[in-house]
């Protein structure tokens, strides 16, 4: 079972938004990241290390460590904030 973390500025991210459709949104894409940790793309240059998936018009960051089995939830924002 791959254990999972989150970022104390995604847990903050999260905690502020207030539309319940983007609320379920995020449950569902953390759901799917769980069950196949690989299913977000693999970032570059200054991101390297870490994956994103789209969650409508925003991104959700993660990193995945094969090695620790260890999911970790990093960044939620607005693809224009990149």
């Amino acid at each position: 079972m791959v254990r999972v973390r989150y970022d104390k500025k995604f847990q903050n991210t999260i905690f502020k938004i207030k539309d319940a459709e983007v609320q379920n949104s995020i449950k569902n894409k953390i759901a799917k990241i769980i069950e196949d940790p690989e299913i977000g793309k693999p970032m570059r240059n200054i991101k390297k290390g870490t994956r994103e998936v789209y969650v409508g018009h925003f991104r959700l960051s993660y990193v995945f460590d094969k090695q620790g089995n260890l999911i970790e939830f990093l960044d939620f924002y607005h693809k224009d904030e990149q």
